[in-house]
């Protein structure tokens, strides 16, 4: 099975209690690449049953199938909870998972993974911040100037608070992490609606170490370095 169809269909078989296994045996891992069409089944259709089963199991890939359940379905604010703690999970397939499921929820109800990144990026942990960015950093979702804008607002909010960190703390992973999702994340933005998103682009302080990084990234991305 290759298509998320079909994986629907084989998940629609299963009891929630062998959906943990099921998903396990066919993640693909370890190997290069998770199955993330199975992924985007396990968002699509899980219920509540089915996602306590794979939090349960806590397996890296099961848990990262449950956190795009839960974020798909993160409009819920019980579940938007459950979503930004997973957002901070140590894993990152976990936090990646996150970032799908919001962006699922986008495709259904854009405006509802529009409020949540708005909020998420003035979150104190720095990856859900990245979350925030990673999730609406999408071209697919970026078909309307208003979510572009939405888009280019978390991007800067994410990298004001991420220039705003102690030094040290700069250094960490989770503030490495963020940065490296503001390193493509703007590119992204920008190409949707180039007016506004150059402009907050350009008004960047790249006389901050981290800033500069970013800077440079998104410069060198052919969607952005073909505007400048």
């Amino acid at each position: 099975m290759t298509g998320v169809a079909e994986w629907i269909e084989a998940l629609s078989a299963l009891t929630s209690a062998d959906v943990p296994r099921f998903v396990n045996e066919n993640s693909g891992l370890p190997g290069p690449r998770a199955n993330l069409p199975l992924v985007d089944a396990v968002a699509a259709v899980a219920d509540g049953a089915v996602i306590s089963a794979l939090i349960d199991d806590g397996s890296e890939f099961a848990t990262m199938c449950a956190a795009a359940a839960l974020a798909a379905r993160a409009d819920d604010p019980a579940h938007e909870s459950s979503a930004r703690t997973l957002a901070a999970d140590d894993r990152w397939r976990v936090r990646e998972g996150v970032a799908i499921g919001l962006q699922h929820l986008g495709d259904r109800a854009l405006e509802s993974t529009v409020a949540i990144a708005r909020r998420w990026a003035e979150d104190g942990d720095p990856l859900v911040q990245r979350a925030a960015v990673a999730a609406l950093c999408e071209p697919r979702l970026l078909q309307t100037s208003e979510a572009a804008v939405a888009a280019i607002d978390v991007c800067r909010t994410a990298t004001e608070r991420l220039a705003a960190l102690p030094v040290d703390q700069r250094k960490g992973p989770a503030a490495r992490t963020l940065r490296q999702t503001l390193g493509y994340g703007w590119s992204v933005a920008i190409a949707a609606d180039p007016m506004p998103g150059l402009a907050a682009f350009r008004a960047l302080d790249a006389s901050h170490p981290d800033i500069a990084w970013i800077v440079a990234e998104n410069s060198r991305k052919k969607r952005l370095s073909r505007l400048l």
